[in-house]
Protein backbone atom coordinates (compact mmCIF):
# COMPACT_ATOMS: atom_id res chain seq x y z
CA UNK A 1 0.00 0.00 0.00
CA UNK A 2 1.35 3.46 -0.89
CA UNK A 3 2.29 5.67 2.05
CA UNK A 4 0.15 8.68 2.84
CA UNK A 5 1.25 11.86 1.11
CA UNK A 6 2.59 14.85 3.06
CA UNK A 7 0.65 17.57 1.24
CA UNK A 8 -1.21 20.22 3.23
CA UNK A 9 -4.41 21.12 1.39
CA UNK A 10 -5.34 24.71 2.29
CA UNK A 11 -8.77 25.20 3.86
CA UNK A 12 -8.65 28.94 4.63
CA UNK A 13 -6.43 32.00 4.29
CA UNK A 14 -5.52 31.63 7.98
CA UNK A 15 -4.54 28.01 7.34
CA UNK A 16 -2.29 29.07 4.46
CA UNK A 17 -0.60 31.73 6.61
CA UNK A 18 0.23 29.09 9.23
CA UNK A 19 1.65 26.71 6.60
CA UNK A 20 3.63 29.19 4.54
CA UNK A 21 6.60 29.33 6.91
CA UNK A 22 6.32 25.85 8.41
CA UNK A 23 9.66 24.88 6.80
CA UNK A 24 12.56 26.96 5.44
CA UNK A 25 11.49 25.86 1.95
CA UNK A 26 7.88 25.37 0.82
CA UNK A 27 6.51 24.22 -2.52
CA UNK A 28 3.08 25.74 -3.18
CA UNK A 29 0.80 24.24 -5.84
CA UNK A 30 -1.99 26.31 -7.40
CA UNK A 31 -4.50 24.11 -9.25
CA UNK A 32 -8.12 23.94 -10.39
CA UNK A 33 -10.63 21.13 -9.99
CA UNK A 34 -12.08 21.77 -13.47
CA UNK A 35 -8.64 21.53 -15.12
CA UNK A 36 -7.71 17.92 -15.96
CA UNK A 37 -3.92 18.52 -16.23
CA UNK A 38 -4.07 20.10 -12.74
CA UNK A 39 -5.78 17.03 -11.35
CA UNK A 40 -3.28 14.73 -13.05
CA UNK A 41 -0.34 16.68 -11.62
CA UNK A 42 -1.73 16.30 -8.11
CA UNK A 43 -0.59 12.67 -8.18
CA UNK A 44 2.94 13.82 -9.06
CA UNK A 45 2.83 16.42 -6.30
CA UNK A 46 1.70 13.81 -3.77
CA UNK A 47 4.52 11.47 -4.76
CA UNK A 48 7.13 14.22 -4.47
CA UNK A 49 5.85 15.07 -1.00
CA UNK A 50 6.46 11.48 0.08
CA UNK A 51 9.92 11.43 -1.46
CA UNK A 52 11.11 14.75 0.02
CA UNK A 53 9.66 15.12 3.54
CA UNK A 54 12.17 17.86 4.42
CA UNK A 55 10.13 20.33 2.36
CA UNK A 56 6.69 21.74 3.09
CA UNK A 57 4.19 20.89 0.35
CA UNK A 58 1.13 23.16 0.22
CA UNK A 59 -1.73 22.93 -2.27
CA UNK A 60 -4.71 25.20 -2.89
CA UNK A 61 -7.36 25.77 -5.53
CA UNK A 62 -6.40 29.07 -7.14
CA UNK A 63 -9.93 30.35 -7.75
CA UNK A 64 -11.03 29.60 -4.19
CA UNK A 65 -8.34 31.90 -2.77
CA UNK A 66 -8.14 34.94 -5.08
CA UNK A 67 -6.16 37.12 -2.65
CA UNK A 68 -3.44 34.50 -2.28
CA UNK A 69 -3.41 33.89 -6.04
CA UNK A 70 -3.08 37.62 -6.68
CA UNK A 71 -0.22 37.90 -4.21
CA UNK A 72 1.65 35.11 -6.02
CA UNK A 73 0.70 36.55 -9.43
CA UNK A 74 -0.93 33.33 -10.63
CA UNK A 75 -1.99 33.60 -14.26
CA UNK A 76 -2.44 29.95 -15.15
CA UNK A 77 -2.99 26.56 -13.56
CA UNK A 78 -1.23 24.54 -12.53
CA UNK A 79 1.53 26.79 -11.20
CA UNK A 80 4.15 25.69 -8.67
CA UNK A 81 5.96 28.26 -6.55
CA UNK A 82 9.00 27.63 -4.36
CA UNK A 83 9.02 29.87 -1.28
CA UNK A 84 12.36 30.09 0.50
CA UNK A 85 12.78 32.03 3.74
CA UNK A 86 9.50 33.82 3.08
CA UNK A 87 10.37 34.92 -0.48
CA UNK A 88 9.46 33.53 -3.89
CA UNK A 89 12.54 31.73 -5.23
CA UNK A 90 11.32 30.05 -8.42
CA UNK A 91 8.15 29.03 -10.21
CA UNK A 92 6.98 26.59 -12.88
CA UNK A 93 3.84 27.18 -14.92
CA UNK A 94 2.00 24.32 -16.60
CA UNK A 95 1.75 20.56 -16.19
CA UNK A 96 5.44 19.72 -16.57
CA UNK A 97 6.13 16.75 -14.30
CA UNK A 98 9.88 16.33 -15.10
CA UNK A 99 10.56 20.03 -14.54
CA UNK A 100 8.65 20.00 -11.24
CA UNK A 101 10.50 16.90 -10.05
CA UNK A 102 13.87 18.47 -10.89
CA UNK A 103 12.94 21.71 -9.13
CA UNK A 104 11.79 19.94 -5.98
CA UNK A 105 14.90 17.75 -5.89
CA UNK A 106 17.09 20.85 -6.19
CA UNK A 107 15.49 22.56 -3.22
CA UNK A 108 15.33 19.39 -1.15
CA UNK A 109 19.11 19.16 -1.42
CA UNK A 110 19.37 22.84 -0.55
CA UNK A 111 17.14 22.37 2.51
CA UNK A 112 19.23 19.43 3.68
CA UNK A 113 22.36 21.58 3.42
CA UNK A 114 20.69 24.34 5.44
CA UNK A 115 19.76 21.88 8.20
CA UNK A 116 23.28 20.43 8.30
CA UNK A 117 24.83 23.89 8.48
CA UNK A 118 22.49 24.93 11.27
CA UNK A 119 23.34 21.79 13.24
CA UNK A 120 27.07 22.40 12.86
CA UNK A 121 26.97 26.09 13.73
CA UNK A 122 27.33 27.17 17.36
CA UNK A 123 24.10 28.34 18.95
CA UNK A 124 23.86 32.12 19.07
CA UNK A 125 24.21 33.65 22.49
CA UNK A 126 20.84 34.55 23.90
CA UNK A 127 20.29 38.21 24.68
CA UNK A 128 20.10 38.71 28.42
CA UNK A 129 18.07 41.34 30.25
CA UNK A 130 19.09 43.02 33.45
CA UNK A 131 16.87 42.43 36.48
CA UNK A 132 15.39 45.91 36.08
CA UNK A 133 14.74 45.39 32.34
CA UNK A 134 13.11 42.01 32.96
CA UNK A 135 10.86 43.41 35.67
CA UNK A 136 9.82 46.27 33.36
CA UNK A 137 9.04 43.76 30.61
CA UNK A 138 6.88 41.68 32.94
CA UNK A 139 5.07 44.76 34.24
CA UNK A 140 4.34 45.81 30.67
CA UNK A 141 3.10 42.33 29.74
CA UNK A 142 0.70 41.89 32.67
CA UNK A 143 -0.73 45.37 31.99
CA UNK A 144 -0.90 45.11 28.19
CA UNK A 145 -4.64 44.27 28.29
CA UNK A 146 -7.28 44.90 30.97
CA UNK A 147 -7.58 41.10 31.28
CA UNK A 148 -4.42 39.13 30.56
CA UNK A 149 -4.06 35.33 30.43
CA UNK A 150 -0.62 33.71 30.63
CA UNK A 151 -1.13 30.19 29.32
CA UNK A 152 0.44 27.24 27.58
CA UNK A 153 -0.30 27.67 23.90
CA UNK A 154 -2.79 30.10 22.42
CA UNK A 155 -6.57 30.54 22.81
CA UNK A 156 -7.10 28.75 19.50
CA UNK A 157 -4.60 25.99 20.34
CA UNK A 158 -4.23 25.50 24.11
CA UNK A 159 -1.36 23.20 25.04
CA UNK A 160 -2.65 21.94 28.38
CA UNK A 161 -6.03 21.12 29.94
CA UNK A 162 -5.88 23.91 32.52
CA UNK A 163 -5.19 26.50 29.84
CA UNK A 164 -8.01 25.12 27.69
CA UNK A 165 -10.47 25.34 30.59
CA UNK A 166 -9.42 28.93 31.32
CA UNK A 167 -10.03 29.91 27.70
CA UNK A 168 -13.45 28.24 27.75
CA UNK A 169 -14.48 29.99 30.99
CA UNK A 170 -13.44 33.42 29.74
CA UNK A 171 -15.36 32.80 26.51
CA UNK A 172 -18.46 31.73 28.42
CA UNK A 173 -18.58 34.99 30.37
CA UNK A 174 -17.90 37.02 27.21
CA UNK A 175 -14.60 38.40 28.46
CA UNK A 176 -12.24 40.08 26.01
CA UNK A 177 -8.64 39.40 26.97
CA UNK A 178 -5.06 39.29 25.79
CA UNK A 179 -2.90 36.19 26.05
CA UNK A 180 0.75 35.22 26.19
CA UNK A 181 2.15 31.78 25.37
CA UNK A 182 4.67 31.04 28.11
CA UNK A 183 5.96 28.04 26.14
CA UNK A 184 7.31 30.48 23.55
CA UNK A 185 9.51 32.41 26.02
CA UNK A 186 11.34 30.45 28.71
CA UNK A 187 12.66 33.63 30.34
CA UNK A 188 9.17 35.01 30.87
CA UNK A 189 7.90 31.58 31.91
CA UNK A 190 10.36 31.32 34.79
CA UNK A 191 10.56 34.98 35.79
CA UNK A 192 6.79 35.53 35.96
CA UNK A 193 6.45 32.80 38.59
CA UNK A 194 8.83 34.75 40.83
CA UNK A 195 7.32 38.12 39.91
CA UNK A 196 3.80 36.99 40.82
CA UNK A 197 4.74 34.55 43.61
CA UNK A 198 2.54 32.04 41.80
CA UNK A 199 4.32 28.83 40.78
CA UNK A 200 2.00 27.43 38.10
CA UNK A 201 0.17 28.29 34.89
CA UNK A 202 -2.24 29.54 33.72
CA UNK A 203 -2.14 32.91 35.49
CA UNK A 204 -4.90 35.52 35.06
CA UNK A 205 -4.36 39.24 35.60
CA UNK A 206 -6.98 42.01 35.76
CA UNK A 207 -5.77 45.60 35.42
CA UNK A 208 -2.20 44.43 35.97
CA UNK A 209 -2.96 42.56 39.21
CA UNK A 210 -2.79 38.79 39.58
CA UNK A 211 -6.11 37.21 40.51
CA UNK A 212 -4.81 33.62 40.43
CA UNK A 213 -5.04 30.45 38.38
CA UNK A 214 -7.78 28.19 37.09
CA UNK A 215 -9.32 27.26 40.47
CA UNK A 216 -9.65 30.88 41.57
CA UNK A 217 -10.99 31.82 38.14
CA UNK A 218 -13.72 29.19 38.56
CA UNK A 219 -14.59 30.51 42.04
CA UNK A 220 -14.79 34.11 40.86
CA UNK A 221 -17.07 33.17 37.96
CA UNK A 222 -19.34 31.08 40.20
CA UNK A 223 -19.70 33.95 42.67
CA UNK A 224 -20.17 36.55 39.94
CA UNK A 225 -17.15 38.53 41.12
CA UNK A 226 -15.19 38.15 37.90
CA UNK A 227 -18.00 39.67 35.88
CA UNK A 228 -17.86 42.70 38.19
CA UNK A 229 -14.07 42.95 37.91
CA UNK A 230 -13.92 42.81 34.12
CA UNK A 231 -13.65 46.29 32.59
CA UNK A 232 -16.69 47.18 30.52
CA UNK A 233 -15.91 47.04 26.80
CA UNK A 234 -16.06 50.21 24.77
CA UNK A 235 -19.01 50.67 22.48
CA UNK A 236 -18.14 50.12 18.82
CA UNK A 237 -17.77 53.79 17.75
CA UNK A 238 -15.45 54.43 20.70
CA UNK A 239 -13.43 51.36 19.88
CA UNK A 240 -13.07 52.40 16.25
CA UNK A 241 -11.99 55.88 17.28
CA UNK A 242 -9.35 54.46 19.62
CA UNK A 243 -8.03 52.16 16.91
CA UNK A 244 -7.84 54.95 14.33
CA UNK A 245 -5.97 57.17 16.80
CA UNK A 246 -3.73 54.41 18.17
CA UNK A 247 -0.76 55.79 16.18
CA UNK A 248 -0.13 58.89 14.05
CA UNK A 249 -0.25 56.65 10.98
CA UNK A 250 -2.62 53.67 11.10
CA UNK A 251 -3.07 51.17 8.30
CA UNK A 252 -6.09 48.87 8.30
CA UNK A 253 -5.14 46.00 6.02
CA UNK A 254 -5.56 42.31 5.27
CA UNK A 255 -2.82 40.48 7.12
CA UNK A 256 0.30 42.04 8.59
CA UNK A 257 3.26 43.95 7.08
CA UNK A 258 5.36 40.75 7.14
CA UNK A 259 2.53 38.62 5.72
CA UNK A 260 0.09 40.71 3.64
CA UNK A 261 -3.01 38.75 2.72
CA UNK A 262 -3.96 40.58 -0.47
CA UNK A 263 -2.15 42.31 -3.29
CA UNK A 264 -3.40 45.81 -2.43
CA UNK A 265 -2.26 45.46 1.19
CA UNK A 266 1.12 44.18 0.04
CA UNK A 267 1.54 47.16 -2.31
CA UNK A 268 0.63 49.82 0.28
CA UNK A 269 2.99 48.27 2.84
CA UNK A 270 5.79 48.39 0.27
CA UNK A 271 4.95 52.02 -0.53
CA UNK A 272 5.02 53.12 3.12
CA UNK A 273 8.24 51.22 3.77
CA UNK A 274 9.92 52.77 0.72
CA UNK A 275 8.88 56.22 1.95
CA UNK A 276 10.39 55.48 5.37
CA UNK A 277 7.10 56.16 7.16
CA UNK A 278 6.54 54.65 10.59
CA UNK A 279 3.09 53.18 11.00
CA UNK A 280 1.05 50.65 12.93
CA UNK A 281 -1.43 48.21 11.46
CA UNK A 282 -4.65 46.40 12.23
CA UNK A 283 -5.54 43.12 10.52
CA UNK A 284 -9.21 43.44 9.58
CA UNK A 285 -9.35 39.70 8.79
CA UNK A 286 -8.96 39.02 12.51
CA UNK A 287 -12.02 41.06 13.55
CA UNK A 288 -15.12 40.87 11.39
CA UNK A 289 -16.95 43.43 13.53
CA UNK A 290 -14.28 46.06 12.94
CA UNK A 291 -13.95 45.05 9.29
CA UNK A 292 -17.61 45.80 8.56
CA UNK A 293 -18.14 48.72 10.92
CA UNK A 294 -15.09 50.69 9.80
CA UNK A 295 -16.36 50.80 6.21
CA UNK A 296 -19.52 52.51 7.46
CA UNK A 297 -17.68 54.66 9.99
CA UNK A 298 -15.26 56.01 7.38
CA UNK A 299 -17.67 55.89 4.42
CA UNK A 300 -14.95 54.01 2.54
CA UNK A 301 -16.04 50.59 1.22
CA UNK A 302 -12.73 48.80 0.64
CA UNK A 303 -9.39 47.92 2.22
CA UNK A 304 -6.67 48.87 2.84
CA UNK A 305 -7.53 52.14 4.58
CA UNK A 306 -4.81 54.57 5.62
CA UNK A 307 -5.40 57.04 8.49
CA UNK A 308 -3.11 59.95 9.33
CA UNK A 309 -3.51 61.70 12.68
CA UNK A 310 -6.97 60.20 13.09
CA UNK A 311 -8.25 61.23 9.66
CA UNK A 312 -8.87 58.94 6.70
CA UNK A 313 -6.37 59.59 3.90
CA UNK A 314 -7.78 56.89 1.62
CA UNK A 315 -6.75 53.62 0.06
CA UNK A 316 -3.88 52.46 -2.12
CA UNK A 317 -4.59 54.73 -5.12
CA UNK A 318 -4.77 57.87 -3.00
CA UNK A 319 -1.63 56.87 -1.11
CA UNK A 320 0.14 56.55 -4.46
CA UNK A 321 -1.08 60.00 -5.51
CA UNK A 322 0.08 61.54 -2.25
CA UNK A 323 3.54 60.01 -2.73
CA UNK A 324 3.73 61.16 -6.36
CA UNK A 325 2.82 64.72 -5.29
CA UNK A 326 5.26 64.66 -2.38
CA UNK A 327 2.46 65.27 0.11
CA UNK A 328 2.48 62.06 2.16
CA UNK A 329 5.62 62.81 4.16
CA UNK A 330 4.38 66.34 4.78
CA UNK A 331 1.09 65.03 6.16
CA UNK A 332 2.77 62.67 8.62
CA UNK A 333 5.42 65.09 9.83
Amino acid sequence: MASKHNVNDVTSEEHFASLEHAQPVSVVAFWAEWHQPSRDMNDVFDELSRKYPSLSFVRLEAESFPDISERFEIGTVPTYVVVRSGKIAERIEGANAPALAALVEKYAKSAASMVAAAAAAPAPAAATLSAAELEAKLRQLVSSHPVMLFMKGTPSQPRCGFSRQSVEILAQVGCEYGSFDILADETVRQALKEYSKWPTYPQIYVNGELIGGLDILKELVASGELQQMIPKPDDLPTRLSKLINKAPVMLFMKGSPSTPRCGFSRQIVKLLDEEGIKYETFDILEDEEVRQALKEYSNWPTYPQLYIKGELAGGLDIARELVAQGELKTMVS
